[in-house]
């Protein structure tokens, strides 16, 4: 090997050090914990930090924002419309309500950049946070500053059905596999407290949607199903259903309700807008209040992932959920 040679090799064989040096240095400077590569959480709080770079700042004119689907969103759209109005003061944007589908099509829209501001359901959280690079900040709560909802299974009078265990043999209506009261939750603790499972001990069908489940318990479609009892309470109030037409088999412990938030490359001060937005907001006399007030909701409470998702983040664990995008 020819002096120069060596020296071409010694300076490439640096030269790759120090490209591995730089990578494994930018990997610090960039922990992430469950998130997406896109991200990083320097601060440690679990979600996607507010890029550094301005160039990466997004400050759209129109403003999108969505709630999560798990009933009509046509009568959501009605709901929010005085929020919305105070969201366009706030912010100076125009403001457009989009009526999601399902919590997938939610997220992929919020990571696609076509979804800036939004509520997703307790279960769909932590993808969201994972894999779109959502921000949650706040919550609804009452008044007094008690919040959540529990997951209830019901069934209607006359199944046969009269205990949890009864629904071995027979059907039970899941909502989606995001949803924490729709399926994750349940399936953990049908597991954990009656090693049932599903296939093996009941047959697990897929509503869609929480209204969707209510529905079709009441209407003697399916002989029981895992709800939210928020979403049934508003229904209830409303007489879409009636209190006899179903009974209630199990009610879980308390889980935070949908959390509110953004996406985390929109400009720091337009976020800061939003926040004071969603914080500034009286509810007296409102839309929001007429819809919501049917839970006791009054509020935007001030939440952090971390805490507040934490016992949701078990339940996945539990369940091997994977946080990884798809």
């Amino acid at each position: 090997m020819t002096k120069l040679t060596r020296l071409l090799t010694t300076v490439a064989t640096a030269a790759a050090l120090g490209a591995f040096g730089m990578a494994a240095q930018a990997q610090e400077d960039c922990p992430r914990g469950d998130l997406d590569e896109r991200f990083c959480d320097r601060d440690g709080d679990l979600i996607a930090d507010i890029p550094t770079d301005p160039a990466q700042w997004v400050d759209p004119d129109t403003l999108i924002f969505a709630y999560t689907p798990v009933e009509d969103p046509a009568v959501y759209k009605e709901a929010w419309a005085d929020f919305l109005t105070h969201l366009e003061a706030e912010t100076g944007k125009d403001v457009v309500f989009f009526p999601v589908q399902s919590n997938a099509a939610q997220i992929e829209a919020m990571r696609s950049g076509r979804l800036h501001i939004s509520g997703f359901n307790t279960g769909s959280n932590p993808l969201a946070v994972n894999c779109a690079g959502f921000r949650p900040f706040t919550m609804m709560a009452a008044p007094d500053g008690s919040f959540g909802y529990e997951m209830e299974l019901i069934t209607y009078p006359g199944s046969g059905i009269e205990a949890v265990e009864d629904i071995k043999g027979g059907q039970l209506a899941f909502t989606s596999p995001t949803s924490n009261s729709g399926f994750k939750a349940p399936s953990a603790i049908l597991k954990a407290d009656y090693d049932m499972l599903p296939e093996r001990d009941f047959e697990p069908v897929f509503s869609g949607k929480h209204d969707n489940s209510i529905l079709g318990v009441a209407n003697k479609d399916y002989p029981a199903a895992a709800v939210a009892n928020s979403v049934m309470g508003r229904m209830m109030e409303r007489g879409v259903v009636s209190g006899d037409q179903v009974v209630s088999l199990y009610k879980s412990q308390t889980f935070p309700t949908t959390g509110y938030g953004l996406v985390y490359n929109l400009a720091p001060e337009l976020q800061e807008k939003i926040q004071n937005a969603f914080f500034s907001f009286d509810w007296e006399g409102t839309s929001l209040e007429e819809e919501f007030g049917k839970n006791g909701e009054g509020q935007f409470l001030p939440i952090t992932y971390q805490e507040y998702w934490d016992v949701i983040r078990k339940i996945d664990a539990a369940n091997d959920v994977s946080y990884a995008c798809e």
